[in-house]
């Protein structure tokens, strides 16, 4: 790809935001009237520790070329340690996926809280200018890569014994 046509590539980055800090950021830096890229699609989740990394790598599968997961500060999270589970989460997820091909410019993770409309409006530019850098989505996953990734990470919600990557959890059987 020539580096006039990653100019001109306008990115398509969905942003899971975190419903009491992250996604009041970027509302606040909407209200102040911040200039940031209008790239990102808002995805308001509960709480980011409650992002199954099967959301990622199925969003990525649709076609998005980045993507953004945006929660409390450490210790802020209104859910205790969610945003501990996150990280740990998102770490694994991030060296899998690198590992099957995806650039790690694609995914990216940080923190904001409601208050900080102006580090989100931030944060948005970085991001949308490091998925710019790496170009296009090209789908680098094919369907046995992604069926590998999808039996790896499971199905947190699956109590079905046997079922191809789910988990089963004693308590319901």
């Amino acid at each position: 790809m020539a580096a006039n046509e990653k100019e001109e590539f306008e990115p398509k980055i969905i942003a899971y935001l975190c419903n009491w800090c992250s996604y009041a950021a970027a509302d606040l830096a909407g209200s102040s009237r911040l200039q940031y890229p209008t790239n990102i699609r808002a995805v308001r989740i509960p709480c980011t520790g409650r992002l199954n990394p099967l959301m990622i790598i199925k969003t990525l599968k649709k076609g998005a070329d980045g993507i953004l997961v945006s929660g409390c500060h450490p210790g802020d999270c209104h859910y205790i340690d969610g945003n501990y589970y996150a990280r740990r989460r998102f770490i694994m997820l991030k060296e899998l996926l690198e590992y099957s091909g995806v650039e790690s410019e694609r995914l990216n993770f940080t923190w904001c809280s409601a208050a900080e409309g102006r580090r989100f409006a931030n944060v948005v530019t970085q991001v949308v200018d490091r998925v710019k850098s790496v170009g296009p989505w090209e789908g680098y996953l094919d369907q046995e890569s992604i069926k590998k990734l999808e039996q790896e990470t499971g199905n947190p919600g699956s109590t079905i014994v046997g079922s191809e990557g789910g988990v089963v959890d004693e308590q319901f059987l």
